[in-house]
């Protein structure tokens, strides 16, 4: 959830792996999140009113705190109730905000929280001053298909056709090289492709060589960065389960180009609907369960994807360090 919906004493609400949440800001600044449900007779929170400390119910006046989910007070209880509030919490999620984001950790379901959680992921930026601006969609998919699609690096001159980006006419055979890194693999340093106008453009620019670096890291993270001499290009995209059959692409950008905000989210905006177009056609033919399959070398990535993810999954059953799906440095051809 972007940092600017959630200001004052406004709840909101949204929606991660299926569990309802109501996020707020507490009177220090603190961004929270909550589950969107009243422990007592289940009315979503986020209908309830927030005085910058404690949530309250809209139906019997509950009281939760917001950063810990812990019940003080509810109002029907006489002085011969016994009934210990304190011992009643609300669903709380840790939350964190960085880069103009609030991120929320969730738990598996019927656990407890831990006591420390995985940092919450930065954007790489170069310089003290730099643009910056965010992007979203939503694809009707699931989280699996959201990802394999974010890192698919052959669908570029079909469903990105442009002047400035590429047509089917510049398709040409590539080699990148690929190598393990924790929970991920990444696209080694290397020269972008010559068939994209915006990298030659900055060639020209700099007078200096372009290079690029893509990682993917779990659960759902694909970060780029592009540097040419002094000037710098970093992005991170990342694909939310919001429900089984939906997810949403979350995409920030920061540069020092002598690029305006605006005109770079005019070819975002762009780039992402033909991304989000692709995947509501997609979804039309996934609905009826069809055989799929993944080819080398181009649907490689979404192998080691799923590779990753079993692995995770196994380590985390059993306790034994994760195998990775990559022994080491390999080269990828296709044509794009």
């Amino acid at each position: 959830m972007r940092s600017t919906e959630v200001t004052g004493n406004r709840l909101a609400k949204a929606m991660l792996l299926e569990v309802p949440l109501v996020v707020g800001r507490a009177a220090d600044g603190k961004a929270f999140a909550m589950r969107d449900s009243c422990p007592h007779r289940g009315i979503p929170l986020s209908y309830g009113r927030f005085d910058g400390q404690t949530v309250e119910c809209s139906y019997h006046g509950w009281k939760f705190e917001a950063c810990t989910g812990r019940c003080v007070e509810i109002p029907s209880l006489t002085s011969q109730d016994k009934l210990k509030v304190e011992r009643i919490f609300a669903g709380r999620y840790p939350s964190e905000e960085r880069d103009g984001y609030i991120w929320v950790y969730m738990n598996s379901q019927g656990s407890r929280s831990p006591e420390s959680v995985p940092a919450t992921p930065k954007l790489t930026v170069f310089s003290e001053k730099y643009r910056i601006t965010h992007l979203a969609c939503e694809l009707p998919s699931h989280v699996d298909q959201g990802i394999i699609g974010l890192m698919d690096p052959a669908h570029g001159p079909f469903v990105h056709q442009s002047w400035y980006w590429r047509s089917r006419h510049s398709i040409h055979e590539k080699q990148k090289s690929f190598e393990p890194i924790p929970n991920g693999f990444r696209m080694s340093p290397h020269t972008p492709s010559s068939n994209s106008a915006p990298y030659r453009m900055l060639q020209k620019f700099t007078g200096e060589p372009v290079t690029t670096t893509i990682d993917f890291v779990l659960p759902n993270i694909r970060t780029e960065e592009i540097r040419s001499g002094k000037l710098w290009f970093s992005s991170r995209a990342t694909v939310t389960p919001v429900r089984r059959d939906l997810c949403r692409i979350d995409f920030v950008a920061a540069w020092n180009l002598l690029l305006p905000v605006s005109i770079f989210r005019i070819f975002a905006q762009k780039f992402l609907r033909q991304d989000q177009e692709t995947m509501i056609l997609q979804a039309e033919g996934l609905k009826h369960n069809p055989r799929l399959m993944l080819i080398d070398d181009a649907d490689r990535p979404a192998k080691w994807y799923f590779g990753l993810k079993a692995g995770l999954l196994e380590s985390r059953r059993t306790g034994v360090a994760m195998v990775h799906p990559m022994s080491g440095p390999v080269t990828l051809r296709w044509r794009s």
